[in-house]
Formats: structure tokens, C-alpha cells, sequence
């Protein structure tokens, strides 16, 4: 777990795949937070990977890429990556710059899950 009061980081399993669960706000002021977690996690658990962003309350686009490069890098390891839960206030920015078009995004783990499992 961390946090550091803007934002809360924990993470369980479902299926064999490691969850993060995030709670806050995801900027400038917690990028190296969020950062050096889902490196800790990609290295604990390997490259399969679900972002639940459903208590997200801000992103910025240097989160989003962030995200876009734990997606790359899950993927080019043969691994499988979702985002599930994303809300479109608080995450703004997937949609202004036509990424919620191209990241798997799921509205729940169970929809995630299946989709890894076809």
C-alpha cells in the first residue's frame, strides 16, 4: 500500500492477475508515487496488469502516459492490461486525445477478466 494523502494505492488479485486499485488524484504531484508502484507491481507480479480507476478524482495527460507506458509494457511482454471503472469527469483526458478509443478499457474486473480468459 502507499499513500500519501492526494493518493492511495493498493493492490489485490482476481483470476491470477493483479489488480491496482486508485484512489485520487493522478498528477504532477503524485507521478513518482504511481510510478514507482506499478513498477514495484509489473516487477512482483509480471506483465499481466488491471487499473481500477473507478475512485480517481483528477488525471493529467502525464498520468495517462504513464498508463500508456505500463500498456505498452505489458503488452510487448505478452501480458494483458485493462483499465476498468474509468470515469469520464474525473479522466477527462483519455477522451480529449482519442485514447479511450485504443486502451482496453472495461466497466468492471469480471468484464476485464473475461476478456483475458477468450
Amino acid at each position: 500500500m502507499s499513500n500519501n494523502g492526494l493518493l492511495s494505492l493498493n493492490s489485490t488479485t482476481a483470476g491470477g492477475i493483479v489488480v491496482v486499485h486508485i484512489d485520487g488524484i493522478l498528477d504532477a504531484t503524485t507521478r513518482e508515487q504511481f510510478s514507482d508502484y506499478l513498477d514495484t507491481v509489473a516487477e512482483d507480479h509480471g506483465p499481466d496488469m488491471i487499473l481500477d480507476l473507478g475512485k480517481v478524482t483528477f488525471m493529467d495527460s502525464r498520468a495517462l502516459g504513464l498508463i500508456v507506458h505500463h500498456w505498452q509494457r505489458s503488452t510487448t511482454a505478452g501480458g494483458n492490461f485493462a483499465l476498468v471503472a474509468v470515469q469520464y469527469p474525473s479522466s477527462k483526458v483519455m477522451w480529449v486525445t482519442g485514447l479511450s478509443q485504443r486502451l482496453p478499457l472495461f466497466d468492471t474486473l469480471d468484464e476485464a477478466l473475461a476478456a483475458f480468459a477468450a
